[in-house]
């Protein structure tokens, strides 16, 4: 790798809107960058996004076109295929010696890609992941919903090896890339890539000084509990796709045992980075969550389908 090599960041517009302005302005004001390569994947249900390209013309606004997905377009599993394939579409045409995923929701902090940069050159991995802290002040709702996705990646934490790294922080060797195409050349999913990678000896791992800040909108039920079913039933299809008959089915027959186990795992997790106490405030709210998540994960279990 040189001394200063390029670095692509493909960004997955989630929020779209003035979230990707902003996320746009955040690279710009980047300290010390190395050379970038910053790719918009955008399709035709997203394609208001375009009028930002006068303002950043050295960004790669990439047209998809219409992307018809499996489920209908408003449905949270139709809008989770869009954001795996605009993923696939940037990652192909990413041009660096590292390759960032972010999401137009987590605002990366100023270091961010000096950061990364200095990781690789001192580390030698393949695959790091960073930081998603929860930008404040949050409803409880929304704080909830942070903890139940993102919240072992809150700070402090120690770096070092880990199982799971998150596409909403995550960068990858060119080496990596170029060896799991076959995996994410029509859809990226994280887990599938990592599982691969992990199965070759690979080791991920997960800096704490890689950081960005995530916000959202203030949500409802209404619009969580849709989507945690959804994603969970993702989760499940991809974890079962090639699994034995014998293991799909204890996968199911444990399905009532995974909310618990969520519950007392995130109360560890925040009761190590001294968040216990809201944590178990926002407790109720964390149970309709994950009892979500559950169904769907079960549901694509017994489904075998996205």
């Amino acid at each position: 790798m040189s001394k200063d090599p390029t670095l692509s960041i493909v960004l997955t517009i989630v929020q779209g809107g003035t979230y990707v302005r902003d996320f746009l302005e955040a690279v710009h004001s980047f300290q010390d960058p190395p050379p970038l390569d910053v790719i918009v994947p955008y399709d035709a249900s997203v394609a208001d996004v375009a009028q930002y390209a006068e303002a950043y013309p050295e960004v790669n606004f990439l047209d998809l076109g219409t992307i018809t997905p499996i489920r209908a377009i408003t449905s949270e599993a139709g809008k989770h295929e869009l954001y795996d394939r605009r993923r696939s579409a940037g990652l192909a045409a990413a041009k660096g010696d590292i390759i960032g995923i972010l999401e137009d929701r987590g605002l990366p902090q100023g270091d961010w890609a000096r950061t990364i940069v200095r990781l690789y050159a001192e580390t030698g991995r393949n695959v790091i992941g960073g930081a998603i802290e929860c930008m404040e002040p949050v409803s409880t709702l929304n704080w909830a919903f942070y903890v139940t996705d993102f919240g072992r990646y809150g700070r402090p934490f120690e770096t070092g090896p880990a199982d799971w790294v998150s596409d909403v922080n995550l960068t990858y060797s060119r080496k990596a890339l170029d060896e799991t195409k076959h995996l994410w050349k029509d859809r990226y999913h994280e887990p599938i890539v990592h599982w691969y990678l992990i199965d070759r000896g690979e080791e991920l791992l997960l800096s704490n000084e890689v950081v960005v800040h995530h916000r959202r909108p203030k949500t409802t039920f209404r619009e969580l509990l849709p989507e945690r079913f959804d994603w969970g039933r993702l989760f499940g299809e991809i974890r079962v796709r090639n699994q034995s008959t014998g293991k799909r089915l204890a996968l199911i027959a444990a399905g009532p045992l995974i909310p618990p186990v969520l519950w007392l795992r995130h109360y560890r997790i925040q009761k190590s980075k001294g968040r216990g106490g809201r944590y178990l405030k926002a407790l109720p709210y964390v149970m309709l969550l994950t009892t979500a998540w559950t169904l769907g994960e079960v549901w694509g279990y017994i489904t075998k389908r996205p």
